[in-house]
């Protein structure tokens, strides 16, 4: 089986793990949907036992992903030894209501969302406790930190981390001796890539959420596909610059032609692709692709059978997205 480090815990885990935000449901945030629409529970738990049967090990959610832990509890029943659990917190949550609202990053309110996170999930003890707040002052992490190294000697987590682009906010975590992994954007597409070469110094995993830009990079969209105003992608948020106005970013969809025969070759579909160029970036990474249903599940899973991509086929596909943008930058130029 392809497997990676969880950092410096040692904790090994497939190579690709699971992000299971889509299969929490309808949820909001400040009241403006951030779920992917509506999915069917018993679905999604063949979906998760079908992923393990296949190798995968290590599943991502939190405790603001709508009925996600519930899921992953009921799913991993009898199966607890055979998984990596990572989960986050720093958010006040309206349960009722799956209502994500302000950070909120104090060591009372993170042992309170552990005890919510370890009943749902049917476990005593989470593998993986990320801060799930894009940032925060320094002084309220510090003192987050410091309590969650008390947490791990109490034997409630085995390791931390903090799911942030911010490169600052993962130097200030990544000096706690028990911070194993940063979770950050990372694609094809986006990514920082200081903050990935100081998981690489500092011996840290690279939690890749996005990694299929929450799904452009499949292939299964064209010019013509709009989403719907309950999913994510279709709600209006301006940080979703995948899907601009609920459609694909026209953009990138012009740059995933251009690399499509490379992401596609020795049978892989273009989703194994994408994960296959993130297992050949670094030896760090860790994608977490979403899934709703036993087919993407299977799809995301097998994509470990082909391994990364080789160096050649990573400067193929480098050099393929370097003419595109400088005929990008003549074509700007031109019009002027």
């Amino acid at each position: 089986m392809f497997t990676r480090k969880l950092g410096r815990s040692g904790i090994e885990v497939s190579a690709v793990g699971f992000g299971c935000w889509p299969i929490g449901g309808d949820i909001l945030e400040f009241g403006k949907p951030v779920g992917w629409g509506t999915v069917d529970d018993e679905a999604s738990i063949r979906a998760v036992q079908r992923a393990i049967d296949l190798g995968v090990t290590f599943f991502d959610t939190a405790e603001v992903y709508g009925r996600s832990e519930d899921i992953l509890g009921r799913a991993f029943e009898g199966r607890r030894e055979k998984v990596v659990i990572a989960t986050k917190f720093g958010r006040q949550y309206d349960r009722e209501r799956h209502d994500i609202g302000a950070n909120e990053v104090t060591p009372t309110a993170m042992r309170r969302s552990l005890e919510g996170s370890l009943r749902r999930l049917k476990t005593d003890y989470i593998d993986l406790y990320q801060l799930h707040a894009w940032d925060c002052p320094a002084e309220e992490a510090l003192t987050v930190r410091e309590e969650l190294e008390k947490v791990v000697i109490e034997g409630k987590i085995r390791a931390y981390g903090w799911s942030t682009d911010r490169i600052e906010n993962a130097r200030l975590f990544e000096a706690g001796e028990h911070c194993t992994a940063i979770q950050q954007s990372l694609n094809l597409f986006d990514g920082n890539e200081e903050l990935l070469r100081l998981c690489e110094e500092r011996d840290l995993a690279s939690i890749n959420r996005a990694p299929l830009a929450m799904g452009l990079l499949t292939g299964k969209y064209n010019q013509g596909t709009t989403l719907s105003t309950e999913d994510v992608r279709g709600a209006g948020h301006a940080w979703v610059r995948f899907f601009p106005d609920g459609m694909p970013n026209r953009e990138m969809l012009r740059r995933i032609a251009a690399v499509r025969e490379v992401l596609t070759s020795g049978g892989r579909t273009m989703a194994q692709g994408a994960l296959a160029w993130l297992w050949g970036r670094s030896p760090n990474t860790i994608p977490i692709p979403g899934f709703k249903g036993t087919a993407q599940a299977e799809d995301n899973a097998r994509a470990m059978e082909f391994g990364a991509l080789t160096s050649e086929q990573m400067e193929q596909i480098s050099e393929i997205l370097q003419g595109e943008d400088a005929a990008e930058t003549k074509g700007q130029a031109s019009s002027k």
